[in-house]
């Protein structure tokens, strides 16, 4: 039986069998980037961050939280054209690091899409609901909200409403869109991509001749004596809160096995998308910053705020909401369509019951595994609020992208002679850095974001002792020594 670490084999990449069909290009791979991360971030925690921590500097946050991404992009782009399947880090962690490195990256993959999934769906209903008021429709509020939130002592209570409606609505049409086939659900998020991008450029382009500089002076805000308060140490607070904004890039790499010709678009889908989206977040703070004052940002819906405030281009006001609308969907949509190929992954190897792994005969989708994470993600998104679920994402994505970066330096020692279609440039530098500033990003973050990642861990322990280490099959990609 060979072993699930196996590198240094006289034998090519071993395949699998591919049942997906391969149907996705570079262009759709960027696109399938930009509409997992352009949404909650750009269009929300731009203007938290800014009024909280890091006031006009936000834009060095960006940049510091882009960083790290792009150091563990490079990373990804590199397995991703060695190790062309679906399962994101969990099949490179399979690849290097051996069966339980694994099971516990993907189950922490869970925690970025699922999760992730359901929080921004929870985002979305707000904004919904809201454009919705604008033409006189309301939601019952028993429908309209979830039935539990935290309350004094942290603790979760009820509201007293049932559902939230809307947010159970979104996955479910979602979901039904991703069991009909890939190609159809790319060209329908291509379409909605399009759409809030071209919402985002307008407002750059409208709002920047009315960007003061006074609004932007002091451009590093002065501490107030608070870590995370302004200052530098404001800057590096907002790069773990901004990191969020960032979420969903690695989405591509789970498209593996849908990509025509993976070693070649995958590290254009990765790296093209995240150099778009930090372009967009960078121009979007500037302008947020430039045209109100930094304090007056710390709400809900902080583009469109910022906008009301120059009469020229208030007419803007209904096309951001739109543009938030569909940014969010398609950040929900990115999120059920990358943790059903986990799922698919997974179970492909034994660590999940054969069901999550079966293919649809006509649509070729995963299509059990997709509707089971289509009813997690309605039940946590119809349940629960979004400042509970977005508590548990950043650190588990946080977590992925730092195995990643060490993976590709164990994959450098053990098989320093394997064909790279990509390499990381600078590696030992990159990769280290990758680790640095992520994992500087989880030390920054609370201490009840480490406890629940240690509760989600036992319970995923549990599950692989109970279940997955006694069905896991060997890892079925050997990467050669030879070039």
């Amino acid at each position: 039986m060979m072993s699930d670490t196996a590198l240094n084999q006289p034998n090519p990449i071993i395949a699998e069998e591919h049942e997906l069909q391969r149907t996705l290009g570079p262009v759709q791979l960027i696109l399938l980037g930009i509409g997992a991360v352009v949404g909650a971030g750009i269009f929300v925690i731009t203007g938290t961050a800014a009024a909280e921590h890091a006031g006009p500097a936000v834009l060095i946050s960006f940049l510091i939280a882009a960083f790290g991404c792009m150091f563990a992009g490079f990373c990804y782009a590199e397995f991703a054209s060695m190790i062309p399947a679906s399962g994101s880090a969990y099949t490179y962690s399979y690849a290097t690091m051996g069966r339980f490195m694994a099971w516990f990256i993907g189950w922490n993959l869970v925690l970025e899409y699922l999760v992730s999934g359901a929080a921004v769906a929870a985002g979305w209903s707000g904004y919904f609901q809201a454009m919705m008021a604008d033409v006189g429709l309301h939601l019952p509020a028993a429908l309209a909200s979830a039935p539990l939130t935290f309350g004094p002592g942290h603790h979760l209570v009820f509201t007293g409403s049932l559902i939230d409606l809307p947010a159970a609505l979104l996955i479910t049409v979602l979901t039904t869109f991703l069991v009909i086939g890939v190609r159809e659900s790319a060209t329908f998020n291509g379409a909605m991509v399009l759409t809030k991008v071209a919402i985002i450029i307008a407002v750059i382009v409208f709002c920047l001749p009315f960007v003061k500089t006074a609004n932007l002076t002091p451009f590093i805000p002065p501490n107030t004596g608070t870590y995370g308060q302004y200052g530098w140490s404001g800057i590096a607070a907002g790069a773990g809160m901004v990191f969020f904004a960032y979420i969903g890039f690695d989405a591509v790499s789970v498209a593996a096995q849908e990509t025509k010709n993976p070693q070649r678009d995958l590290p254009i889908g990765i790296l093209g998308s995240l150099g778009i989206c930090t372009l967009l977040y960078m121009l979007m703070a500037l302008v947020m910053t430039g045209i109100t004052s930094y304090k007056t940002l710390d709400v809900p819906n902080p583009v469109s705020f910022a906008v009301s405030h120059i009469e020229a281009v208030k007419w803007l006001g209904l096309p951001i909401n739109i543009g938030a609308t569909l940014g969010l969907a398609t950040v929900v949509f990115v999120a059920i369509y990358g943790q059903s190929r986990i799922f698919y992954s997974m179970a492909r190897d034994g660590f999940l019951p054969p069901m999550f792994s079966a293919v649809h005969p006509r649509f070729k989708t995963p299509h059990r595994g997709t509707i089971a994470t289509g009813a997690l993600a309605t039940l946590l998104g119809a349940m629960f609020p979004l400042d509970i679920l977005g508590d548990l994402v950043s650190i588990g994505t946080l977590l992925a992208f730092v195995v990643v970066c060490v993976g590709i330096l164990i994959l450098r020692v053990r098989a320093p002679k394997a064909k790279r279609p990509f390499r990381t440039p600078y590696v030992w530098a990159v990769a280290p850095l990758g680790v640095a500033i992520c994992g500087y990003m989880m030390y920054s973050l609370s201490n009840d974001t480490w406890v629940r990642l240690v509760v989600w861990t036992v319970i995923g322990l549990l599950i692989y002792f109970g279940y997955g280490v006694r069905h896991a099959a060997p890892s079925k990609w050997v990467v050669s020594n030879e070039s």
